[in-house]
């Protein structure tokens, strides 16, 4: 495999995905990217969690798999991954730095391989999905996954390569957090059965759910006002 080659259509497709002429975009990619945005949609899944499991012990311990999926995604990447492989992010790259369009003037950290925001973002939507078994649930979250990415390239802050490994990486650590969550629950918590249309397998109500993918999309709606705000200031 010729490594040079690859990186050099790395960067190309970067340069193609990279920015735009649009203010409201620059807006609305910016308001996406910044992580306090999603807090209500981390509230909305914690409720979700509260509302359909029966123990301090049961939420507790989902929401330390999260926490996990956090650490082992992102928090490693930061801390080790990114500062190891030291591969510049494209707004600090010597060779095409200077032809990535940035947004009021950033750029991030230094190194940007892998993604914290991909592997972050996908571990978490891997993990609900697996968690809750539900389709809408599961779109939804991985849309939102997806959306983080592209600000991400938007940005000039990341190659695709490293959204891509990010992704590969969240996807693995949501597996395997599910995993541990389902070895744990089948020895420390008694299974109950669900057979009411208003359930998912798993045992989450679907208004429930539903309360999550409003929260989802309500933040969306911020966001493009968010954007539309941005043009005029």
């Amino acid at each position: 495999m010729d490594w040079n080659a690859l990186i050099d259509f790395d960067k190309q497709l970067l340069l193609a995905v990279n920015g735009s002429d649009s203010l409201f975009l620059d807006g609305l990619v910016m308001t996406l990217t910044t992580a306090t945005t999603w807090i209500p949609l981390y509230l909305a899944l914690f409720y979700m969690v509260i509302r359909n499991n029966n123990s301090v012990k049961k939420i507790a311990f989902i929401v330390a798999c999260a926490g996990l999926c956090v650490f082992f995604a992102g928090s490693l990447d930061d801390m080790i991954v990114k500062p190891l492989v030291a591969r510049w992010r494209p707004t600090h790259d010597p060779e095409i730095g200077i032809l990535v369009d940035t947004v009021n003037g950033y750029r991030g950290g230094n190194y940007g391989f892998f993604s914290a925001h991909a592997s972050n973002t996908f571990s978490l939507a891997v993990f609900f999905s697996l968690l809750v078994r539900s389709r809408l649930l599961t779109c939804f979250l991985v849309g939102w996954s997806l959306v983080n990415c592209w600000t991400r390239m938007y940005l000039g802050v990341h190659y695709p390569g490293d959204i891509l490994v990010g992704l590969l990486w969240g996807g693995i650590v949501g597996t395997c957090m599910w995993l541990l969550h389902q070895w744990v629950a089948r020895r420390w918590f008694l299974a109950s059965q669900y057979v009411s249309g208003q359930y998912t397998r798993s045992g989450y109500q679907y208004v429930d759910i539903n309360v999550v993918v409003t929260v989802l999309l309500l933040t969306l709606f911020y966001a493009i006002l968010k954007a539309c705000y941005f043009i005029y200031i």
